[in-house]
């Protein structure tokens, strides 16, 4: 079955839109991951994201709205212990990580009757999104631009230096608090993109490709972004082609996008020298 053919599937238009609006979103909060160096942290928060899916599964509400509130609260548990509480980030990742994890498990399995299948959470399926998915994913990718067109700077300076930004009479601490908030929304609603398991790479790697272009935030956002959805239109094809499950090929695809550019500057770089 060819690409165009699929594009006649009503579910398959809902998985390229859902891309198309999660590698905003990731594109715009995994910039700023990566450039502040938060790529454990987001881990920590995927996984933690976990408790709050046990509690809306086992309570009967919804476990997307309650992974939300529940990682919201891992954010800022993170953000508040190592900031106030002098305690390692490291170390405050892995416990809200394992704490998330373990309340999780802990209320699939003591929802009565059969455990819930929570597969499509731990490794995604965006077969599956729904009308309401993209709209909260559109929402959630306009106000991210919004708010860096606007507040670009002050999220930098925050970033980089926030000593820096206090003395520019910055509210650092509102700043973080609400950059915390976003990368919790923003790997919530994409669970259903490639699941709680690998999340984690879609917040990374095409930022990671994006910084061997340009070292310029702003041009690392865009790169990012158009780089996110083209290996997510390519995961989806292919694992259409190969009947393999579509998160999993999205992530491969975005690595091995990563490694054929990563090689190809090394090499670039090895002729330069060469010629030199």
């Amino acid at each position: 079955m060819g690409f165009f053919d699929l594009l006649s599937y009503d579910f398959f238009q809902n998985a390229l839109l859902g891309s198309l609006l999660a590698s905003i979103a990731c594109g715009i909060i995994g910039t700023y991951i990566v450039v502040r160096r938060l790529v454990f942290v987001s881990g920590g928060i995927t996984h933690a994201s976990m408790g709050g899916i046990g509690i809306g599964l086992y309570y009967g509400i919804n476990p997307i709205f309650a992974a939300m509130i529940f990682s919201i609260l891992s954010a800022f548990g993170i953000e508040w212990l190592s900031s106030k509480q002098e305690v390692r980030e490291d170390s405050a990742i892995a416990t809200l990580w394992s704490l998330g994890m373990a309340i999780g498990i802990i209320f699939i399995y003591m929802k009565p009757g059969y455990a819930p299948s929570i597969s499509d959470y731990l490794f995604g399926n965006i077969l599956t999104i729904t009308t309401k998915d993209i709209i909260y994913l559109g929402i959630l990718s306009l106000v991210l631009t919004i708010i860096f067109i606007l507040f670009r700077r002050e999220i930098l300076y925050t970033a980089f230096d926030s000593d820096f930004a206090k003395t520019r009479n910055l509210p650092v601490t509102f700043i973080k608090y609400s950059m915390m908030m976003f990368i919790a929304l923003t790997i919530v609603l994409s669970i259903r993109l490639v699941g709680i398991v690998l999340l984690m790479s879609l917040l990374t790697v095409p930022q990671m490709t994006a910084n061997l272009f340009t070292a310029n935030f702003s041009k690392m956002i865009g790169l990012s972004i158009l780089i996110g959805f083209l290996g997510c239109i390519i995961g989806l094809y292919l694992s259409a082609l190969l009947d393999v499950p579509s998160g999993v090929f999205i992530i491969f695809t975005q690595i091995i996008i990563f490694l054929i550019v990563r090689v190809y500057f090394r090499l670039a770089q090895k002729r330069k020298l060469h010629k030199a």
